[in-house]
């Protein structure tokens, strides 16, 4: 399983070449193995993001969060083990969305994808670099 960085999925759903052709290449293999997921969470970041005019979307964010679980991504939740292992994180960089899809990942045993520096090098994390 592999995990979105929330600006990875934006980056995907736009076709951004700001995605790199390595990791584009990995969430398609892993998507036509019904093994990408989507953090619940990139969803309210996504639509916060929307609010504050800080990304350009258009049609309803509902609708775009089904048709892409329709489509075959997996959306993946915060339950408490997830909290519990976003709290555990030490010396962890980045803001506390950040902190819960990483947990998210971490619980999950899944790669996540993001260009986010601070995360590709944080330990005990396994990254993709979604710029590769």
């Amino acid at each position: 399983m592999i995990l979105l960085d929330t600006h990875v999925l934006v980056w995907l759903d736009q076709g951004s070449d700001l995605l790199g052709k390595k990791a584009r290449r990995v969430i398609e293999q892993s998507h036509q193995k019904e093994e990408v997921g989507i953090a619940s969470v990139s969803f309210w970041e996504i639509g916060m993001l929307i609010e504050k005019g800080r990304l350009a979307f258009e049609g309803s964010l509902a609708e775009w969060r089904v048709s892409l679980l329709k489509s075959g991504f997996v959306e993946l939740t915060a339950d408490g083990n997830v909290a519990l292992e976003a709290a555990s994180l030490k010396d962890f960089p980045g803001d506390p969305v950040d902190r819960m899809i990483s947990a998210i990942a971490l619980n999950q045993e899944a790669r996540l994808v993001t260009a986010d520096d601070r995360l590709l090098g944080h330990r005990g994390l396994k990254t993709i670099n979604g710029q590769n």
